[in-house]
């Protein structure tokens, strides 16, 4: 029988977190979703992989026999992945450079042009991602090197260089009470609803609703979306209001939207990240080290 090896890596997310709810946000799927690709591997098995409770997901006999041969099968299979892609780059001569948003902001294009000046036969192809993939495809190995948005999901599995910060402000619809103020302390948007990321996201999600910083207060979700033009027209048709990076206010402009300070939250912090496989690609630490030149004094 032949078995995704997705699955497999759903499976092992789930055994080693003993939970569908964290095992759902490290892998930046629903529970919903996940539940039923278990399921289905349970099924193409014939056999019961998990016990479940209240408390988590246990391991029954078979599955803590598969939960053995897993990781290796896993690690062979993206290690095979990687050396192929590595090799199809090295030919071409490109390097994946994955992105979330406006990456680096004003920083991305000096970034691009020292890495074609250190590297002049190589071409750095940017691939931007959803937010619902706050890795910018670095955990699907679809990307060699990422600039990304502290904190998100998994970054522990990964290299990550932070390289500058930036205040955070609102985004709110022009005819928002409180869009004619020139600073808005971010108690005045406790109880405003908010336009979030996809709730797989977990961490990320929370960080731009800033929810460790509302003293408990909860928060109000008025739409969920993936993509900037999205966030954009939810925020202009009144759905909600949105944290943003600072840099929002240039890089995404749209009749009906304005940007405005806001006290009271941490600023977002910028990094680039790789995986540790990679870890002496001169390519890719050719990349890191423009990424640290240019942002040196950002």
């Amino acid at each position: 029988m032949d078995v995704d090896t997705r699955v497999l890596r759903y499976f092992a997310t789930v055994a080693e977190e003993g939970s569908l709810t964290r095992a759902a946000q490290q892998l930046y799927v629903s529970q919903p979703a996940l539940t039923k690709q278990i399921r289905q591997l349970e099924s193409a098995l014939g056999v019961p992989l998990f016990t479940r409770s209240r408390g988590g997901m246990a391991l029954t006999e078979p599955g803590r026999a598969l939960a053995a041969r897993v990781p290796a099968l896993l690690a062979g299979w993206e290690a095979a992945l990687r050396e192929t892609r590595s090799a199809g780059r090295r030919a071409d001569r490109i390097l994946r450079v994955g992105f979330l948003a406006s990456a680096a902001n004003e920083a991305t294009q000096p970034i691009i042009a020292e890495f074609a000046r250190r590297r002049s036969d190589w071409r750095a192809e940017m691939r931007q991602a959803a937010w619902s993939n706050p890795t910018a495809g670095l955990a699907d190995s679809d990307v060699d090197v990422a600039l990304v948005r502290l904190p998100f999901p998994g970054q522990e599995k990964l290299r990550v260089v932070e390289l500058f910060s930036e205040p955070r402000c609102v985004a709110l619809p022009e005819t928002h009470p409180l869009a004619g103020r020139e600073t808005i302390d971010f108690r005045e948007l406790w109880d405003e609803p908010f336009v979030a990321a996809p709730p797989e996201t977990g961490p990320w999600r929370e960080y731009w609703l800033a929810a460790d910083e509302r003293d408990g207060h909860p928060v109000r979700i008025g739409a969920v979306t993936e993509q900037p033009d999205d966030w954009l027209t939810a925020i202009a048709n009144g759905y909600g209001v949105a944290l943003a990076p600072e840099s929002a206010a240039r890089f995404y402009t749209r009749p009906g939207v304005v940007h405005r300070p806001v006290t009271g939250v941490a600023p977002s912090r910028v990094a680039v990240a790789w995986a540790p496989a990679d870890d002496a690609d001169p390519v890719v630490r050719d990349f890191v080290r423009c990424c640290r030149q240019v942002c040196a004094g950002t």
